[in-house]
């Protein structure tokens, strides 16, 4: 492994340019009048929750970076927060949100549940979590910011983690108003560790600390590509939670036992991508040292899955993962949310990227995934190249490039009453927790 590159020689403008780019899909694609924020570029989509946490997380990092004044930013912030409070809960069918938590998807205009969507339990923490990102950082005793407190706190305490287990050991993916809770649940590695410190952390309705521990008991230990780590296989799931919670250096029971951290996971998950593409079993096109990155993501295949002229099959959305599934289908963003953990080797990629693949390239940064192996015999004899951006794609390069950088989200969420609670009740001791 080279040595980590010096933040301070290397030369940041092509991180630069793509943390704007994706700031600025947060700006341009918010309703003004409400705050929701668009799932994507698709023309008519409805709003994502978990892309409006993602833009309350970003519009800090905006102010940092000089896209956005402070006030733009308390504006943008205050309407969205304004819109939740206020927004009708209910079991009705037509409701925003019930217990505290919001449907998947919103009506850009109405704030009314779409396409039938659950009650998500992981979005809904993604939109607390970027509230509570503005708590920290709208810290000024002026009349904007304490009301930002004020409702981000409210919205907060809100939340009925404890309904969600719905009778069981672990929180359910969610619920609808036609036929109940879904049956999945929060358990294993996945993308919900820090819904469980969220849980864990609710001075209202808090989830017990043996949920956290059923979670954990479904952990599977694997090796692969000469990496032993907690293994999922899609890679956004090794970055989710750190996203927003700065893992490095503190341990619960179950990374004591395997003498690692959470960080030190990610990282070999990382490497255990780089090492799949390189060894390419599959032999799919482009994959090597410096082409790697493999999520849940949309693909070639559309709504159903197709086969191109070489008789391959490809899938359109599919939670693809190292060692498989695994179509070919490459997402670059991946690779960038992977920087603090690998920069050796996430740099000449994000590079490598570029310059391969100058039509990734766009207003917004790179857009979602592509992939070099799909033929189907029309003007695509190149590969195929996703058109459209995801606002919870661009929303971890935002916030991993600037955790890169300068720590700013891992620093704000340090100082989260609510986040050292929720983590000390998980079990985890070490490092900065054991000196708050």
């Amino acid at each position: 492994m080279s040595s980590t590159p010096d933040k301070a020689a290397m030369n940041m403008e092509l991180f630069d340019d793509l943390q704007k780019g994706a700031i600025q899909y947060f700006i341009d694609y918010a309703n003004p009048s409400n705050g929701l924020v668009a799932d994507s570029t698709w023309e008519g989509v409805p709003s994502s929750i978990a892309a409006v946490g993602f833009a309350l997380a970003s519009y800090p990092v905006g102010v940092e970076r000089g896209l956005l004044s402070r006030s733009d930013a308390i504006e943008r912030t205050l309407t969205t927060l304004r819109f939740f409070h206020n927004s009708p809960q209910g079991p009705e069918p037509d409701m925003t949100g019930y217990k505290g938590f919001y449907y998947h998807f919103l009506d850009m205009q109405t704030g009314q549940r779409v396409w039938e969507s659950e009650l998500s339990t992981i979005d809904t923490a993604c939109l607390i979590i970027g509230m509570l990102v503005n708590t920290m950082y709208f810290d000024q005793n002026v009349p904007g910011e304490r009301e930002i407190r004020m409702l981000a706190d409210a919205l907060y305490q809100r939340v009925d983690w404890q309904w969600a287990l719905n009778g069981g050991p672990t929180v359910s993916h969610g619920w609808r108003p036609e036929s109940g809770f879904l049956k999945a649940r929060w358990e294993g590695l996945d993308e919900a560790l820090f819904l469980y410190v969220l849980g864990l952390g609710s001075p209202q309705h808090p989830l017990p600390e043996e949920s956290y521990t059923a979670s954990t008991s479904k952990f599977q230990w694997e090796k692969l590509y000469d990496h032993e780590f907690i293994f999922a296989a899609p890679l956004f799931i090794h970055q989710f939670s750190h996203l927003w919670l700065d893992l490095r250096g503190i341990q619960d029971e179950y990374t004591r036992q395997k003498g690692l951290d959470y960080f030190e996971n990610s990282r070999r998950a990382t490497y255990v991508q780089q090492g799949y593409a390189i060894h390419n079993p599959q032999n799919f096109a482009g994959y090597g040292e410096h082409c790697w990155g493999i999520t849940a993501s949309e693909g070639p295949g559309g709504k159903d899955k197709v086969l191109d002229k070489n008789g391959r099959t490809y899938f359109g959305y599919l939670a693809r993962g190292v060692p498989e599934p695994d179509d070919g289908t490459l997402s670059p963003w991946v690779a960038i949310a992977s920087l603090p953990f690998a920069p050796e080797i996430v740099i000449p990629t994000v590079e490598h990227f570029n310059r391969a693949y100058p039509q990734l390239r766009g207003k917004y940064g790179l857009t979602c995934s592509l992939n070099p192996t799909f033929q189907d015999g029309s003007k695509r004899e190149q590969g195929w190249v996703s058109e459209f951006y995801y606002g919870i794609n661009v929303g971890p390069n935002v916030i991993m490039i600037e955790n890169f950088r300068s720590g700013l989200i891992w620093q704000l969420m340090r100082q989260c009453p609510y986040v050292v609670e929720g983590l000390r009740r998980a079990g985890f001791t070490g490092g900065w927790l054991d000196t708050t």
